[in-house]
């Protein structure tokens, strides 16, 4: 056994990759160039110029990863450099609508065109309040005025002297009062008293009421013309008003025109204000609020006055140089698609087109909006919104809540925007699959996806990488340079924290804050330059602050509390190890694992599956245990065994494949009889044939287990037996290979079970003879021999049991 074991150790120089300082081509990072380019994300790269520089409709980007991979950084790296060479796009303005009130018009200007143009506009209603007054004002309008006034009160009186004249005709009088004409009947020439009314004959009396009959027709026809005479003196009154404003605010309109003549919809826009402006003439002359308070005066100009010739500008491109970069960290809907301002007035919420405010989507028009994935799904309404905008090619502004609103508000509806730009998203993976699978939108818009990838290879060009990303953050952040041997040890620290001898991590979040720590170690232990022991120093206060978990674990353990053995050895006990994780921290923590076997009907149960305390993968992997024990024993009689497999003293939730190997030993050793040295800790996924499979963690669960036997007392004979295919995994701390280079523990890489079973039952597993049987003494051959009985006292049973004959043969 002695042989075996040498030849499945594996060599302490294959524990851990080391980096030689000396091969590093510089001494300190002050002779590197610091990186300019996001390192390690080829494919992501080449991902992202593509989304960029296709513009069908549709190619969307999702950057996916994890955080700390740079994911941000290097979007608008690229985004920025990429928009640089694109056009600026127009400034967009909104204004109000003389034909919709209620719909205000948006429409393009070219860059930094809107400011001028809202300029320009004020700078015109300014004019026009100061010139229109003055013009009513003048000798000129009041003698004009006058002129229509005075043939306005020649044809009143030319009108009311032919009805007195007709009214005297018919012996009548006419009397004006306040409430209208009255008719007064004559009796030579003066008002007829009532008394003499009375005496009248009834003939008389009624040829009276004739003419005045007569008269009180023709009072009506002359009301109808004074009404005539009065519309048409007040049209005149309204044409000359016209005429004058015209006249007077028409040369500051054609300026303007001048100056906007080769932009149509300016040029709409100043027509509508030229057909507009006489209709509201009583805006611009003083009235009597003229000489009311501010505040008055602002609520009368922006209910429905001069603030219908001002400009909104709604986005302002004048400030940038190529297209617009937006990254919109607080993505709610509003913030996304804009919206309408309120403000109060007198205790009332008003609003109008100047309110109009931009989102995102406005801001980004013509360039690219950065969004991150999560944060819009957490915002109500936000993700409906930014799909609908995209797919329909242009953002509305709208109140999503009206839609459940028992009445619609009175507000105003702005134009739609047309919309061109590229949304980028950045999250994680696996939102990016669910998106797929839910959302049937999100493929067609979203068809470009740039993925980045935890880790990159460790070789010469990425070690350049890594030197220059340190030289970055020296400069960025003003710490102490690094010497070479910080360096090697960051890069080895790298491959760590993937657990991969040939990768480095991509996390250079991570790899930042490590550098940071490092440089204030080496500031409080004097050092002019970081070294590796203050990158160590790093690393081990790093775990410090996080292994609180680890540590009253081990204390349980030590205690026997958890009861864990790590000498000696047992029947059908083995020790296995798993991963915690506590968020920021994970450590490798041994599990007692146990079996009991009787006869039975061929089942062999998990108790943490039985219970619903296994995940998927565990029950799969004790599925494949069961198919590895009928393929290897059960091809002549049935497998009459009843077993139970458990994980002592575990009260959460498991899973993973990774114990199967240490439940078949434990199975295996409670079949056979045969102890199991507890001083040797195993993990490895098992399959049908018997073969070990790689499994994850194996670093930490080496050290978690070494850990433990360290606190007892290290014997020689401890180790861990891990998969053959996961050496290249191991990146064990240097004190574990030191351990191992002393012969104080040790780890084997075992490529099927029966390497396993040799190593921790000391005895050789077997290999079939022709016919199938195995030696003499072997591991299988007790086991079968076992199984056999096992079937034998089922077959028996079933026979001594009346009309149960067949029982030990179908098993039931």
């Amino acid at each position: 056994m002695r042989a075996l074991r040498e030849r499945l150790a594996v060599q302490p120089q294959d524990l851990r990759r080391r980096l030689d300082p000396a091969t590093l081509p510089f001494q300190t990072t002050a002779e590197v160039s610091p990186v300019k380019t996001t390192i390690g994300q080829p494919r992501a790269a080449e991902a992202i110029a593509f989304a960029l520089e296709v513009g069908a409709r549709g190619f969307h980007l999702y950057a996916a990863g994890s955080p700390g991979t740079g994911r941000e950084s290097t979007v608008l790296a690229a985004v920025r450099s990429f928009a640089a060479t694109r056009p600026t796009p127009p400034d967009w303005v909104y204004v109000h609508n003389f034909a919709e009130p209620d719909r205000p018009r948006a429409f393009p200007v070219p860059a930094g065109g809107g400011r001028k143009l809202a300029k320009a506009m004020t700078s015109f209603v300014e004019a026009a309040q100061l010139e229109i007054p003055g013009a009513f004002e003048g000798e000129e309008y009041a003698r004009r005025r006058e002129e229509v006034l005075v043939e306005v009160r020649r044809r009143r009186a030319e009108l009311i002297a032919d009805l007195r004249a007709f009214a005297q005709e018919r012996e009548f009088g006419l009397e004006m009062g306040p409430t209208g004409i009255a008719k007064i009947p004559l009796l030579n020439g003066e008002p007829m008293p009532q008394e003499a009314f009375e005496q009248l004959p009834p003939e008389a009396k009624a040829e009276l009421e004739q003419r005045g009959a007569q008269i009180q027709a023709e009072l009506g026809a002359y009301v109808r013309k004074m009404r005539q005479v009065d519309k048409e003196a007040q049209q005149r009154v309204t044409a000359l008003d016209r005429e004058v404003a015209l006249l007077t605010a028409g040369p500051l309109i054609a300026e303007l025109r001048e100056d906007y003549d080769d932009q149509p919809d300016v040029l709409a826009f100043l027509e509508q204000i030229e057909t507009d402006l006489p209709d509201h003439l009583h805006d611009f002359l003083p009235t009597a609020e003229a000489g009311q308070a501010d505040g008055a005066t602002a609520l009368r100009r922006h209910q429905g006055s001069l603030a219908r010739y001002e400009v909104n500008v709604l986005i302002d491109n004048s400030g940038i140089a190529g297209a617009p970069v937006v990254l919109e960290r607080n993505p709610t809907y509003y913030n996304l698609s804009g919206r309408l301002d309120y403000r109060a007035v007198m205790g009332t919420m008003v609003t109008d087109f100047l309110q109009i405010r931009p989102g995102a989507l406005h801001r980004a028009n013509g360039g690219f909006l950065v969004l991150h994935a999560l944060d819009v799904m957490r915002n109500p309404f936000a993700w409906e919104g930014l799909k609908r905008a995209l797919a329909s090619g242009e953002v509305v502004i709208e109140n999503p809540g009206e839609q459940g609103a028992p009445v619609p508000t009175n507000r105003p509806r702005p134009e739609p925007i047309p919309l061109d730009l590229k949304v980028i998203l950045i999250g994680p993976a696996a939102l990016y699959q669910a998106l797929h699978q839910v959302d049937v939108e999100f493929p067609e818009l979203f068809g470009v996806k740039a993925e980045f990838a935890p880790d990159m290879d460790w070789n010469e060009e990425n070690l350049a990488s890594y030197s220059a990303f340190l030289s970055l953050v020296v400069h960025d952040r003003r710490l102490l340079h690094f010497d070479r041997s910080a360096v090697a040890r960051i890069v080895e620290h790298g491959a760590r924290l993937r657990d991969h001898q040939r990768k480095l991590t991509t996390r250079f979040l991570d790899v930042a804050r490590l550098a940071v720590e490092a440089c204030h170690w080496a500031g409080k232990a004097g050092h002019k330059f970081v070294q590796a022991v203050d990158v160590d120093a790093a690393v081990e206060q790093q775990e410090r602050r996080r292994n609180l978990a680890e540590e009253r674990m081990r204390e349980v353990i030590a205690d026997g509390t958890i009861m864990i053995d790590t000498e000696g050895a047992r029947v059908a006990q083995v020790n296995g190890v798993s991963v915690l994780n506590v968020g920021d921290y994970s450590f490798g923590q041994p599990s007692r694992v146990t079996a009991r076997v009787s006869v039975g009907r061929g089942t062999v149960q998990s108790i943490e599956r039985e219970i619903e305390l296994s995940g998927p993968i565990h029950a799969k992997g004790f599925l494949i245990l069961t198919g590895y024990l009928q393929a290897q024993y059960a091809q002549d009689w049935p497998l009459s065994l009843g077993a139970t497999i458990t994980f002592e003293q575990s009260y959460g939730g498991i899973d993973g494949d990774s114990a199967s190997t240490t439940e078949l030993y434990a199975l295996l050793s409670a079949l056979s009889g045969l102890p199991l040295n507890q001083g040797i800790a195993v993990t490895g996924a098992v399959n049908q044939h018997g073969q070990v499979q790689a499994v994850g963690g194996v670093t930490r669960k080496i050290e978690g287990f070494y850990d433990v036997c360290r606190d007892r007392g290290l014997t020689g004979g401890q180790g861990v037996i891990v998969p053959t295919a996961n050496v290249k995994n191991l990146m064990l701390k240097e004190e574990v290979v030191e351990a191992v280079r002393a012969g104080r523990f040790h780890v084997w890489a075992v490529s099927h079970v029966d390497e396993g079973i040799e190593l921790l039952m000391e005895r050789t597993a077997g290999e079939p003879a022709a016919d199938g049987t195995f030696p003499e003494g072997t591991v299988h051959r007790l086991v079968r021999d076992r199984l056999r009985q096992y079937s034998e006292h089922m077959r028996a049973f079933g026979s001594a049991w009346p009309g149960g004959s067949n029982i030990g043969n179908d098993g039931h």
